[in-house]
């Protein structure tokens, strides 16, 4: 994942460290604290430049804001950001575009895309590549290598204006040829049809590595849910290569995460787990945010891949019961193009979590 797994910490490299953010727009050397405007001017008026006059920015109703613009060979190491709202609505959209290419390589809602999408309140996650921290500090660290340029954006698509606070840390350096590019691709289906198999990601083609999957999954039908199996179809597999054996499996829970009788909340390195319950009132639902990093366990692939998973729960007679529930996810792969063939998100209306 990270230089302090996979290289000598103690080691000089020919790399320069650099961060974007509103004190640094450009990430430039001698860059950062220099702002004479900015959404702490008001607050600094007693002290003058250096100290804290640009600590966030505004993105108004409709806007998308650059947060990055890089031209360039370099590698993202960590972003942190905290919008002004945890109320984890989709409003937030977060794109990444590789190379010069005029289509992102990362479409995700914001707080889907840091495996906290839906659930209210603060959940901590304690994951390697995303950690989420009191109150709202969302954190990544999945390496996102880059060959000519990257650019980040953050688009608002909902009717108020929102404050952001936002750090990109990346690093000028030479990257190898074959090094793949990071996509993340969001998907909802809300109800899913009965008996239809639920579709993580398809259309991937090329080489690559598929790294991680984040679901949230709401349940429509009463007792356990997750008897689906999730299936990965490798380079023109008519059935699958890899096929689980459940829901909760797959996410290295067991037994319906059924812990002295009810659902047990858990985050760890690579896998985790929580659950919205309903409140007894308008909350009505119940909802499973959950994460599974392959960082030890990349699925490779030659030519093309597609992830599906299945829902199913329990009916009469032992039986399965195929559900018809709100299913959401992310995909995040590697791949040896800049310019994957993302499926649109739906439109506003059919993001909105109910």
């Amino acid at each position: 994942m990270n230089d302090f797994l996979t290289e000598n910490l103690y080691q000089h490299k020919a790399i320069k460290s650099r961060s974007i953010s509103a004190e640094n727009f450009t990430g430039e050397k001698n860059g950062g604290g220099r702002a004479t405007e900015g959404t702490g001017k008001n607050c600094a008026r007693d002290l003058g430049v250096g100290w804290k006059i640009s600590p966030s920015v505004r993105i108004e109703a409709g806007q998308t804001f650059v947060m990055a613009d890089i031209k360039h060979s370099g590698m993202i190491k960590h972003i942190w950001c905290t919008p002004t709202t945890d109320s984890k609505s989709r409003d937030t959209i977060i794109r990444f575009y590789w190379d010069s290419s005029e289509t992102p390589a990362v479409e995700v809602p914001l707080w889907d895309f840091f495996a906290s999408g839906g659930c209210p309140g603060f959940r901590q996650i304690n994951s390697l590549p995303v950690c989420v921290n009191p109150r709202s500090g969302l954190n990544c660290y999945w390496d996102m290598p880059f060959k000519t340029g990257c650019k980040i954006t953050c688009e608002n698509t909902g009717s108020q204006g929102m404050t952001l606070y936002y750090q990109i840390d990346y690093q000028e350096r030479e990257i190898p040829e074959d090094a793949g590019y990071f996509c993340a691709s969001f998907r909802r289906v809300n109800p899913l049809p009965y008996k239809d198999v639920y579709t993580i990601i398809d259309g991937i083609m090329g080489a690559g590595q598929y790294v991680g999957t984040y679901m949230l999954w709401g349940v429509n039908n009463s007792g356990w849910w997750g008897e689906g199996e999730i299936k990965f179809y490798i380079d023109g597999d008519e059935y699958p290569t890899i096929c689980g054996t459940g829901t909760e499996d797959y996410f290295c829970g067991s037994y319906n995460f059924d812990a002295g009788g009810h659902y047990t909340d858990f985050n760890g390195l690579y896998t985790g787990m929580y659950v919205d319950r309903p409140d007894g009132t308008y909350r009505s639902q119940t909802r499973f945010s959950m994460y599974r990093w392959h960082i030890t366990d990349p699925i490779y692939f030659e030519n093309d891949l597609r992830v599906t998973i299945q829902a199913l729960g329990w009916r009469s007679g032992g039986r399965y019961l195929p559900l018809q529930d709100d299913i959401a996810s992310v995909a995040y792969w590697y791949q040896n193009s800049p310019s994957p063939k993302l499926k649109p998100l739906p439109d506003k209306d059919c993001l909105e979590i109910i």
